[in-house]
């Protein structure tokens, strides 16, 4: 069943909620720090991906895997890029530094797509657009101007999410409307594992010797599974109805949601400067889908 824009844009939404509890998760683990984190997290996300996608595919998830092509492997590598950059730059400053520069990620998926997939965007989306990178700047600005090396270094880590992010999406979209003999767009969905599976074997050797306690395991598998197996792979299926620009936008609400989290679950309270660009980030996002919603009807 394929879903309508307004489905597809609010079930956008629920998983912005499920990947925003990242964040103050993290905070609450004993003993796995940095590259064990981002292994643990991708290994389970790996696994329940094998067993649902082979149950939902069968054999041919393996031949969609060999013959999938650039578009696929492309995605695959940004999704371990994403998977692994965040949860390290998670154990090197705040959660909202991170998120706040993940927050990036419209800017730069408007423009590549702008280029790449030659998509034309509303004026309302461009605005939409702005006022978000306001509020972005706004936070971040404060973020960097307070932060010290380990900071800096952990936003220079998190800038690659946005990146791969913006990426990401384009070539998802690119990759599921088109196809060699010009018919039906190639399943995108196997892209989720390969990222799951490259990003545990990249950081296995950077995180040895395990230290994770039976409670991190807990946490971690629930990240793996509810956090990020989950809402991937319904992203993958909303990227196929929301043009790429629009799905960035909307996964801005992470960061509104994260931060709370962190503050409400970790005493990671915000500053001024968070609070009041994530309400501009906020504000543009719901008008942006209000004058869209209002046009199309």
């Amino acid at each position: 069943m394929r879903l309508s824009h307004g489905q597809a844009a609010w079930a956008m939404v629920g998983v912005t909620l499920l990947w925003s509890i990242a964040g103050v998760v993290t905070r609450h683990l004993e003993a796995a720090r940095a590259f064990e984190v981002t292994f643990w997290r991708s290994c389970f996300n790996a696994a329940f991906l094998l067993l649902v996608l082979t149950a939902w595919r069968g054999r041919g998830l393996w031949q969609r895997v060999a013959q999938g092509g650039w578009p696929l492997w492309m995605s695959g590598l940004m999704w371990a890029v994403m998977y692994t950059c965040f949860m390290v730059a998670l154990t090197l400053t705040t959660v909202a530094n991170v998120l706040v520069t993940m927050a990036l990620s419209p800017l730069l998926t408007a423009l590549i797509a702008r280029f790449t997939l030659g998509q034309r965007l509303p004026v309302r989306t461009w605005a939409a657009i702005l006022v978000a990178g306001v509020g972005i700047g706004w936070m971040y600005g404060q973020q960097i101007a307070g932060g010290d090396a380990r900071h800096l270094l952990g936003t220079l880590v998190a800038l690659a999410v946005p990146l791969a992010s913006a990426i990401n999406w384009t070539v998802i979209q690119r990759g599921s409307r088109t196809s060699v003999d010009g018919g039906e767009g190639q399943d995108m969905l196997p892209a989720v594992l390969i990222g799951a599976l490259l990003s545990s074997l990249v950081s296995l050797p950077l995180a040895w010797p395990l230290q994770a306690s039976a409670y991190d395991l807990s946490l971690l598998a629930g990240l793996g599974v509810f956090q990020l197996a989950i809402p991937c792979l319904l992203a993958v299926g909303i990227a196929r109805v929301l043009p790429a620009p629009e799905v960035a936008l909307l996964a801005l609400l992470e960061v509104v949601f994260g931060v709370a989290w962190a503050w409400l679950g970790a005493n990671e309270a915000p500053s001024l400067a968070v609070l009041g660009g994530g309400a501009l980030v906020l504000l543009s996002l719901v008008g942006n889908e209000v004058l869209g919603l209002r046009k199309r009807l």
